[in-house]
């Protein structure tokens, strides 16, 4: 079967995210005040085949602890679903 795994990177809080600050400062300068706390991240998704969406999910995450994501920075979700 395939599946479509959603993937979503984030930097953990108590790391300094310098893109999330301009990101903020441009909203800023753009007249949105009210922009607070932007965090930038990763948004990745990925057809995989598997037995079933366990399994699915399952290869996405070992994707993520050895690739995709950085463990000592960042954390990350993983929302797997039957692909179309």
């Amino acid at each position: 079967m395939r599946f479509r795994a959603s993937v979503y990177v984030a930097l953990k809080p108590a790391v300094n995210d310098p893109q999330g600050n301009a990101v903020m400062d441009g909203l800023h300068a753009l007249g949105f005040e009210s922009a607070a706390n932007v965090r930038v991240g990763k948004y990745l998704t990925l057809e995989l085949d598997a037995d079933d969406q366990a399994a699915a999910k399952r290869q996405a995450e070992s994707m993520c602890d050895r690739l995709l994501a950085n463990p000592v920075i960042e954390t990350y979700t993983v929302e797997v679903a039957a692909a179309e």
